[in-house]
């Protein structure tokens, strides 16, 4: 009896398998061809093919450029524009378009040119498709040379104090991120603005801070 009823359950399982298969290989066949085409290289500064995006299980984590994910933040995931490179964004099915900052490395599925954040789908109205064709074009090239300084205007141990410091900056400045550094096996979370190729550019926008009110110094970046 024992032994029916592991076959009975074995073969169910196969069949139950055979059917989740065939549902991959059919939603994989009737997806729009332009969906599988391999994406256009870069022509200039411009770029055609498909984008998606990555939202709340990404939230908080560390990104390439060593900033904390926000999936509320207009950034993106490219595989080759030098992090920190501002690119407007397309959407070819409704017009619609948003400008968002290269901050992660990715996407890595093939066929798509570029991973956005949830806020950068939703300015585009792709969330519930979560794929779409796409134009990219760069409006704010920066080279490594372009972004050796940053400014820190504070650290914490608590991630949400940090997230708090870089709402309410959001509010009057660019470009606010967080960098998670670990120091004797404590992590802080440390909240900065902009990039600056020198350390003189860098000091106008810290004095402009410290009439604000903020504590601020100038730091090379990671």
């Amino acid at each position: 009896m024992t032994g029916r009823m592991y076959n009975r359950m074995g073969f169910i399982g196969k069949v139950l398998l055979g059917i989740l298969l065939g549902v991959l290989f059919f939603q994989y066949s009737c997806a729009p061809k332009k969906y599988l085409q391999d994406p256009a290289p870069f022509k200039g500064e411009v770029q055609i093919g498909v984008a998606s995006w990555y939202g709340s299980d990404f939230h908080g984590r560390k990104t390439s450029s060593g900033e904390v994910y926000n999936m509320h933040d207009m950034t993106a995931a490219h595989r080759t524009l030098p992090l920190g490179t501002h690119v407007k964004v397309t959407n070819l099915e409704n017009g619609k378009s948003t400008e968002v900052r290269i901050n992660d490395r990715g996407p890595f599925v093939k066929r798509r040119i570029i991973d956005l954040s949830y806020a950068g789908a939703q300015a585009l109205g792709m969330v519930d498709s979560g794929i779409a064709m796409v134009k990219v074009e760069v409006t704010k090239r920066l080279k490594q040379s372009d972004s050796q300084y940053t400014l820190q205007v504070g650290s914490f141990k608590e991630r949400k104090n940090a997230t708090l410091l870089k709402e309410e900056l959001d509010k009057r400045y660019k470009d606010i991120y967080i960098v998670t550094t670990k120091i004797e096996n404590t992590d802080y979370y440390r909240v900065r603005l902009g990039y600056f190729s020198s350390r003189e550019s860098a000091q106008e926008m810290a004095q402009r801070l410290t009439e604000d009110g903020y504590t601020v110094f100038t730091t090379r970046r990671e």
